[in-house]
């Protein structure tokens, strides 16, 4: 029988900061849609060290509703552990209610994140603060 190896579910908790936030003018706007792409640059503390780098499509029809893809790669220390993984974004606001999913790309671990894999959540106070809620495994 194949060793299946030990997996355990880890949960980190990591405040971010937006460090940069650059929208690109509208590639298309017309009839009420707005698409646009956007880089955006964070810096995460907590039990996640590290900074990422976004790039994000979205459009926005207002006041009807929002819609965004981005894909996210982080690069620093996850609760002791080095390298790299990436975040898929899926997003959607209609009026004021949001909908969202941050799933761990599988195969995109590095280093000492090989295997990760997982679920991540966002969080924002009424202050503005965001918070990194992220749900993972590593084999």
């Amino acid at each position: 029988m194949a060793d299946l190896g030990t997996i355990s579910q880890m949960h980190a908790v990591s405040p971010f900061r937006i460090d940069s936030f650059e929208p690109e003018p509208a590639y298309s706007d017309g009839d009420g849609v707005r698409y646009e792409r956007i880089r955006i640059a964070k810096s995460f503390t907590g039990d996640l060290v590290a900074e990422s780098k976004v790039e994000m499509l979205s459009v926005r029809a207002e006041p009807t509703g929002a819609g965004y893809v981005a894909l996210e790669r982080i690069e620093g220390t996850l609760q002791g552990k080095r390298g790299t993984f990436a975040l898929l974004h899926l997003g959607t606001m209609v009026g004021e209610k949001p909908w969202a999913q941050w799933p761990i790309a599988p195969g995109s671990g590095t280093a000492e994140l090989t295997g990760i894999s997982g679920q991540a959540t966002i969080e924002i106070d009424d202050a503005g603060a965001h918070t990194l809620l992220l749900d993972y495994e590593l084999d």
